[in-house]
């Protein structure tokens, strides 16, 4: 297996020796592959509002409960009929303070899903979504995102 140094060095004897079209696109498609793997430290920027940022029709759902260096937490409230724009999570751990039913758009479909209180939930992984409170209560959320 290549090092990073070994691609690189690799990369560029092509670079000098053999210049062509083809060559750049091969260039190109291996510096996609060191980027998806990591190994250059190029990440893909998000596009999609955080929670505290995404809201409903223009009205925020979250206020910070708390934000220092090695926490942000979130408590997110939906009345019925309200929910929250697409958005992304970063790692977090989310308790529900006061659970109601909602309909969940994400990568996976969309699907409606009774949420109890005391119902707790977690992610290691960014993840996208979009919900709607379609139930006859409102619900609250604590979201806990720990920080590097």
């Amino acid at each position: 297996m290549r090092s990073k140094f070994d691609l690189i060095n690799f990369i560029a004897y092509f670079r000098i020796v053999r210049p062509t079209v083809l060559h750049f696109k091969f260039y190109l498609g291996v510096a996609t592959v060191i980027c998806m793997a990591g190994l250059s430290g190029c990440e893909k920027k998000q596009t999609l509002p955080d929670p505290l940022e995404a809201g409903w029709e223009g009205n925020k759902v979250c206020e910070v409960i708390q934000d220092d260096s090695s926490l942000r937490v979130l408590k997110c409230t939906f009345p019925p009929g309200v929910g929250h724009e697409k958005h992304y999570h970063p790692p977090h751990f989310g308790y529900t303070l006061r659970g109601s039913t909602f309909r969940i758009k994400d990568t996976t479909g969309t699907r409606e899903v009774d949420v109890p209180t005391g119902y707790s939930f977690s992610n290691y992984e960014i993840q996208q979504h979009e919900v709607l409170n379609i139930g006859d209560s409102t619900a609250v959320f604590l979201i806990i995102e720990p920080k590097n």
